[in-house]
């Protein structure tokens, strides 16, 4: 039996090997064993979360010492290190930002979410002393406050809001989420009453002769025009010609005369009592009439273009509901009418009428079920012209043979009565209509009895039920 025996340099050499081998691994072994680890921010066991009022500081105590200190975005929050172990933070602006702290070994000894916001303390005391009966919670967004609870009315919520605004300097930057507890629907009732009164009178003489001198004819004839009431519709007399008033003729020489005389009373009476709901800050606006075209231009292709305009009773408001007892109204109405004067003519072909407007706007202030009047809106406009012959309409007597007088007097008084109310809704089991019980006449009525409707005792038709109050127009 033989043995292998390794000489002493054998014996090193092999030593050497195995020790390189265990010392130095390969490369590939390396690269699998290592790996990267990712602290987020926020997560952790060292994780904080803190808020900072606005201007203001907080001062971070450590168990042991920092060594590095990083705070993301030093603008809106300041770091200043005291001693290794404290720290004060200032909030410099408004905003989001974060902080480490870590010790001389490079470990994270803190996290820190930082938050900095305007301190609303002193916000929720002057809410507290000026407005107690709000109940007002402030919440800040950012550089951005909002506002929500619930306020008495309106104007506590105005008065909430500018608060707000002064105390960030930027009014813009304050949300008005506020609940209003007061009742906010307006049911406004307004009567517009309205009387015209015209006048109007024409007295002309028209002359048409016929006389000749040696061999020389005369034919004059005078036509006076009534220029400020327009020709007449009725009254006495006829154009000169062919037809006349009276004539006078000898050898063939004539005067024809033809007097015109008229007279005109008028009077036009104007009701409208339009009611009309809206909410606290919201308008509402109401037309009772019609609308007319005018033409504003043309098109590419030359066509005429049409624009309609509103004429007859308007009415706009927009209420404020103050508290209970206080509502704030800014009203205009208007009642317009078409008219010729003012009227365009456009090549004979169409014409523009003109119109007639009295109009009123206020802004007034009323308790639920009071009335306010405007009165006052008076006008009387006179007009009066005397066409003829220059210089012979000026002869005494005989002057009034050449001469017209056209004259004309118009009285305009309009009245309107405006009363709110505050309202509530209704089941519509409650609510009655002018029609209600309206049945149409039979043949027989309507030949014989000259009925429109049919006619029943008080409690017969529409069940039973009865109108209560002014409800409209009845046909009886």
């Amino acid at each position: 039996m033989s043995r292998f025996n390794f000489n002493t340099k054998a014996k090193a050499l092999f030593a050497s090997i195995a020790l390189g081998l265990m010392i130095a691994p390969p490369a590939v072994a390396l690269e699998n064993q290592m790996f990267v680890t990712i602290h987020e921010a926020g997560s952790g066991h060292m994780a904080r979360m803190i808020t900072i009022p606005h201007n203001k500081s907080v001062i971070v105590e450590l168990p042991v010492d920092a060594a590095d200190i990083l705070v993301t975005n030093p603008e809106i929050v300041d770091a200043i290190v005291r001693t290794p172990r404290r720290t004060y933070l200032m909030g410099k602006a408004v905003g989001q930002t974060n902080a480490f702290f870590f010790d001389a070994r490079g470990r994270q000894l803190l996290d820190l979410e930082i938050q900095v916001e305007r301190d609303l303390t002193p916000l929720n005391n002057l809410y507290a002393e000026l407005l107690p009966d709000a109940r007002i919670q402030v919440d800040a967004i950012n550089d951005n406050l909002v506002l929500t609870g619930f306020v008495p009315n309106a104007v506590a919520a105005d008065q909430a809001r500018d608060l707000a605004g002064r105390f960030v300097g930027n009014p813009d930057s304050v949300l008005n989420m506020l609940s209003i507890e007061a009742n906010e629907q307006v049911q406004l009732q307004v009567r517009v009453v309205e009387m015209q009164r015209s006048l109007a009178r024409q007295l002309g003489v028209d002359l048409a002769a016929s006389f000749s001198a040696g061999n020389v004819a005369f034919s004059p004839v005078t036509s006076n025009p009534f220029s400020v009431a327009g020709s007449i519709l009725g009254g006495l007399g006829t154009p000169a010609s062919p037809d006349r008033t009276f004539r006078w003729s000898s050898n063939g020489d004539y005067l024809d005369g033809s007097l015109r005389a008229f007279e005109r009373n008028g009077l036009i009476r104007t009701l409208a009592e339009p009611n009309l709901t809206a909410i606290s800050g919201e308008s509402a606006n109401f037309l009772a009439g019609g609308e007319f075209p005018v033409a504003t231009g043309r098109d590419s292709e030359g066509n005429a273009t049409i624009e309609f305009k509103p004429f007859g009773v308007g009415l706009g408001f927009t209420p404020v509901v103050l508290d209970e007892g206080r509502i704030s109204l800014h009203i205009n109405t208007e009642v317009s009418d078409l008219s010729t004067d003012g009227a365009l003519q456009i090549n004979d072909l169409a014409t523009i009428p003109g119109l007639t407007v009295r109009r009123a706007e206020t802004t007034v202030e009323l308790p639920s079920g009071g009335s306010l009047v405007i009165a006052g809106l008076l006008q009387d406009s006179t007009r009066r012209n005397m066409d003829g012959v220059p210089f012979v309409k000026d002869t005494p007597v005989l002057g009034a043979l050449f001469r017209s007088e056209d004259y004309q007097n118009d009285e305009t008084e309009l009245v309107i009565i405006v009363t709110p109310y505050l309202v509530d809704p209704t089941a519509m089991s409650e609510l009655a209509t002018p029609d209600l019980g309206y049945v149409p006449a039979n043949p027989v009525d309507s030949t014989f009895l000259g009925r429109l409707n049919a006619t029943y005792a008080v409690g017969e038709g529409a069940e039973g039920r009865r109108l209560q109050g002014p409800v409209g127009y009845i046909v009886e």
